[in-house]
């Protein structure tokens, strides 16, 4: 039986000494995942002296899918042990909709994605062609309406349509251009993205008339697998994609750019924290490699562990707990 180590790494838990399940695993409980919800500090109350005479809180915000939610779980515990007290909102909803939170004040940060930032929250047409330079133009845009970015990840969890192997093969499908080859294609995402890439995949690639399925309560990787749709809007660190059962098609015009993950911070937040504040939210970002998330992910979004338990583990492994 395979495990997470905590490290970001899967484990055959039979070939695993004892003391290393007694220190990191006994932390996963098993407890049923909450959706929006709100927590103080888990610490006590003197945790959060060091915020006590702060005028903005320290609210941390989430989307809502399960990687959301193990990055919210890090940034919020890696400051508890830290001492500032941390208000949590978990499973807010999708970008539009968490930039309200963000911009009225119901949260002070959430982690977000560059390519999103741009594409999204301010909806722009064309694209930076490295990813420094889309972390660079986020963060100016940002600064100029109040708030600004961390560091940013290693990792980058880029949107990618996914077809089954035994589709690929059928159509000869590798790029997402392939898919005007398709009968009657049908593709499931999140209901946003609907909006979002209509229009752009059809100016960018040709690909129009197609019939969209948005995703209520299902996986894509279930609806691909029962033929219900021939193609998936998928993330590119999906622990399903581990496996050789699914084909991810190339995006060779970069449709849905770079995305690595950067926290969003108010300025206000930042100027009243400190450097202790960005030092412990740099910290986490830098120690999330694909591997890492990937195997994270896994552990919420497949074996159904608690994002709050899976992301205490990683903490404690890696010496931020």
């Amino acid at each position: 039986m395979d495990t997470f180590d905590g490290r970001g790494q899967y484990r055959d838990s039979q070939a695993q000494p004892a003391r290393r399940e007694s220190c990191v695993l006994d932390r996963i409980r098993g407890r049923a995942h909450p959706g929006w919800y709100d927590r103080g500090v888990r610490r006590g109350d003197d945790a959060g002296a060091t915020a006590s005479s702060k005028a903005t809180p320290i609210i941390v915000g989430t989307k809502n899918f399960p990687e959301q939610y193990v990055l919210g779980q890090l940034y919020k515990q890696a400051l508890e042990a830290q001492g500032f007290t941390v208000q949590y909102k978990e499973n807010i909803a999708s970008t539009e909709l968490i930039d309200t939170s963000l911009t009225s004040g119901k949260i002070t940060m959430y982690p977000e994605y560059t390519g999103i930032m741009l594409s999204v929250t301010f909806k722009r047409k064309t694209l930076p062609k490295t990813a420094a330079a889309t972390y660079r133009l986020a963060k100016r845009l940002y600064e100029k309406r109040g708030q600004t970015l961390l560091a940013r990840t290693p990792f980058q969890d880029v949107d990618v349509l996914a077809v089954t192997r035994a589709t690929a093969r059928k159509y000869g499908l590798r790029t997402i251009a392939d898919l005007k080859k398709v009968p009657n294609l049908t593709i499931a995402g999140f209901p946003e993205w609907e909006t979002r890439w209509t229009g752009e995949i059809g100016t960018r690639y040709g690909v129009r008339g197609f019939d969209f399925v948005p995703l209520a309560g299902i996986s894509a990787y279930t609806l691909l697998d029962q033929k219900k749709v021939l193609a998936a809007d998928v993330f590119t660190t999906d622990p399903q994609l581990l496996s050789k059962k699914y084909v991810q098609l190339r995006d060779p015009k970069n449709m849905f750019g770079f995305q690595h993950v950067a926290p969003v911070v108010s300025k206000k937040l930042l100027t009243e924290y400190g450097a202790k504040f960005r030092r412990t939210i740099d910290r986490v970002s830098r120690l999330l490699s694909v591997k890492a998330i990937a195997a994270m992910n896994k552990a919420v979004g497949v074996d159904k562990k608690p994002a709050e338990d899976v992301a205490a583990a990683f903490l404690e492994a890696n010496g931020l707990a």
